[in-house]
């Protein structure tokens, strides 16, 4: 029975990296849906601190204020993920039970609705970042 279940989680494992765009998301098992989608997400964030790392490496041979450079970079960027995440699990909730709804009209408004969020929220964030850039260096 392991060795099945072990084969059985290889098979999901692979069908995530894979991204097959003929899974039907709505249907099925809930747990193997979350799965499916959780996994990417676990391996973009570990890659994101991978990233840093890398940088740090790098820039460590540029000395202390290299460093803290990239350290203060990373913070920020995390903020940023933050509220990105924040705003797509938000997003997803909503486009997801419209389609759930087998609704794809009010699917298509509410993704509408949140492309707009995202570009004032943008524009926020990039305001905020010329207005406050002397300040942070």
């Amino acid at each position: 029975m392991t060795t099945s279940r072990l084969k059985s989680g290889w098979q999901l494992f692979r069908q995530a990296l894979a991204g097959d765009s003929d899974i039907n998301y709505t249907e099925g098992s809930i747990a193997r849906v979350t799965i499916l989608l959780a996994i990417r997400m676990i391996l973009e964030m570990a890659m994101e601190s991978v990233f840093a790392i890398v940088d740090i490496f790098f820039v460590s041979s540029l000395g202390t204020d290299a460093v803290a450079t990239v350290g203060l970079t990373e913070a920020v960027i995390t903020l940023l993920y933050a509220i990105a995440i924040g705003l797509s699990m938000g997003a997803t909730a909503m486009v997801a039970r419209r389609i759930g709804e087998q609704d794809s009209e009010a699917a298509s408004i509410a993704a509408g609705q949140i492309i707009w969020i995202g570009i004032f929220v943008s524009v926020v964030v990039g305001l905020i970042g010329i207005f406050f850039a002397r300040d942070i260096h």
